[in-house]
């Protein structure tokens, strides 16, 4: 499939994308190329590969989920910016 200038303008329009004149030919030939790579990987046969949802079969680690009694202030204020006693200090937003 080839992008044509006009089809640039067009997406450029409905993105609402200010492109510049002489960039608007340049991006249809890249558009078409990328267009050229998608229609390449449409001719592949994937009737039996299973759908993925990552490449890598990696699984999250995951912690022992226990309650506990979070008195640890000093280690969870440690980066704050502002604190006030065992709290944090923000800006006030309403007056």
């Amino acid at each position: 499939m080839s992008i044509t200038r006009e089809t640039v303008e067009q997406a450029a329009r409905l993105a609402r994308l200010t492109v510049a004149d002489e960039d608007k030919d340049r991006l249809a030939g890249e558009l078409s190329a990328i267009l050229g790579f998608v229609e390449q990987l449409d001719e592949i046969n994937t009737d039996n590969v299973e759908p993925l949802t990552s490449v890598v079969g990696a699984t999250a680690r995951m912690r022992k989920d226990e309650v506990n009694a979070g008195d640890y202030p000093e280690r969870v204020l440690a980066n704050a910016p502002d604190r006030v006693t065992d709290f944090y200090a923000v800006p006030k937003v309403v007056e």
